[in-house]
């Protein structure tokens, strides 16, 4: 008994809409490959016999399993195959799924306001994020630090799969290309770290909405929205950021820095450490290091 408890596929056919008995009884007739009496299935499933036969019942009228007359010997079950099963239940789920759709649909209604919702915690942030880059019908616009990408890399290996436009800014060389990747050079990721205050994270989905997530120290939190302000601001950010390392590609880095050093515009704008709200004194970074415009420092 314990041991047809502990199969995985009882708990996966419980997700799937059976009981825990119908499962095991289920389970029992499979691993015996031949038909068995409600005893037989009760002692080998560990289903009560006073239930036993209920859950048999309901396995009949589900077509997962079917009664064999032996005559005198009373009836006897058998399963259906395993692959005529999981034939029915992906059409009943497919049917389920497709109706649920339109049903939802039909109730759909358009938003009296643009959506503004906080989340917390680096797993309900990057669940977010999979559901955004899967709901995604054409482009993606991405920045993204190698440590957050891999909690993405299945999700975006689908999403080049369906030959979506993938745009993004990578921090870190040693990040996974996906789509048209750019890496972010021109700063350094220890430099844009200590510029911005946190490892900041962007995904949009054709450009309809964002989501905007940050990770200081050991903790990530997020911000998303379909504010079609908040989404132009967070796509041309990652526009900007490809574009800019374009740029450093073609005329060289040397040269780039050159102008920097030599444009007293962008002195002015070498100030700050990100917004302060995102409490910078928990990020670690390197103190006491130079910070003029001319080696690199303190500029994204």
């Amino acid at each position: 008994m314990a041991k047809t408890s502990a199969n995985p596929a009882i708990t996966l056919l419980q997700d799937l809409g059976m009981s825990g008995y119908e499962a095991r009884a289920y389970v029992s007739l499979v691993g015996a490959g031949k038909p068995l009496n409600g005893y037989e299935v009760s002692k080998q499933s560990g289903v009560p016999r006073s239930t036993i036969y209920e859950s048999l019942a309901k396995l009949v009228a589900r077509g997962a399993a079917f009664e064999v007359k032996r005559g005198d010997a009373g009836t006897y079950y058998i399963a259906l195959p395993p692959e005529s099963l999981m034939g029915r239940l992906r059409r009943d789920f497919e049917g389920s799924f497709s109706q649920l759709g339109d049903s939802l649909a039909s109730l759909n209604r358009p938003p009296q306001a643009n959506l503004v919702y906080h989340l917390d915690g680096k797993s309900v942030v990057w669940e977010r994020a999979r559901d955004l880059i899967d709901s995604a019908h054409s482009e993606l616009y991405l920045s993204l630090w190698p440590e957050d990408a891999i909690e993405l890399d299945s999700t975006l290996q689908r999403a080049e799969a369906r030959r979506l436009e993938i745009f993004l800014m990578a921090f870190g060389a040693d990040q996974t290309r996906y789509g048209q990747t750019v890496f972010h050079r021109f700063s350094d990721p220890a430099t844009v770290l200590e510029r911005v205050a946190c490892r900041l994270a962007v995904v949009s989905p054709d450009r309809r909405c964002v989501l905007v997530a940050g990770t200081v120290g050991a903790h990530t939190w997020g911000v998303f929205t379909d504010d079609p302000a908040v989404v132009l601001i967070a796509v041309e950010f990652v526009r900007h950021d490809i574009a800019q390392q374009l740029i450093v590609e073609h005329f060289g880095l040397d040269n780039v820095n050159s102008f920097w050093r030599g444009n007293p515009a962008f002195g002015k704008l070498e100030t700050g450490r990100g917004a302060p709200g995102l409490r910078p004194d928990r990020l670690p970074v390197e103190r006491g290091a130079a910070t003029s415009p001319g080696d690199g420092r303190r500029r994204r």
